[in-house]
C-alpha cells in the first residue's frame, strides 16, 4: 500500500505502470527524494506555503495575551505531530 502512495504519478504513469517498469534502485532513489523534499503533490505544497504565511500574519496581528497560531491551524490536510518541537527538544537533551 505505501509503495502505491510513493509511486502515484511518478513520471506521468499510473501506479500499475510504475510498478511494472521501475527498478528497485530507482524506487529507493524516489524514496530518498521524498524523505528529503516532501510530497510531490502540488496542492499540498501550496497549502504548506499558504499556511506558513497565514500563521505568521495571524501571529503578528494577534493580541499579546491570546494563544499563538500554529502552522497546523491553517493546514487542514497536514497531520500535526504527536509531540511538539519544544517537547521533542526537551526529551533529546
Amino acid at each position: 500500500m505505501w509503495h502505491e502512495l510513493v509511486l502515484n504519478g511518478i513520471g506521468g504513469r499510473t501506479i500499475a505502470e510504475a510498478q511494472e517498469s521501475i527498478s528497485a534502485v530507482e524506487f529507493a532513489k524516489w524514496m530518498a527524494y521524498r524523505r528529503k523534499r516532501g510530497t510531490m503533490n502540488l496542492g499540498m505544497r501550496v497549502e504548506a506555503g499558504s499556511a506558513m504565511i497565514a500563521s505568521l500574519t495571524a501571529n503578528q496581528a494577534r493580541k499579546k495575551d491570546s494563544k499563538a497560531f500554529s502552522f497546523y491551524d491553517f493546514a487542514p490536510n497536514h497531520d500535526q505531530p504527536e509531540v511538539s518541537l519544544e517537547e521533542a527538544m526537551k526529551e533529546w537533551k
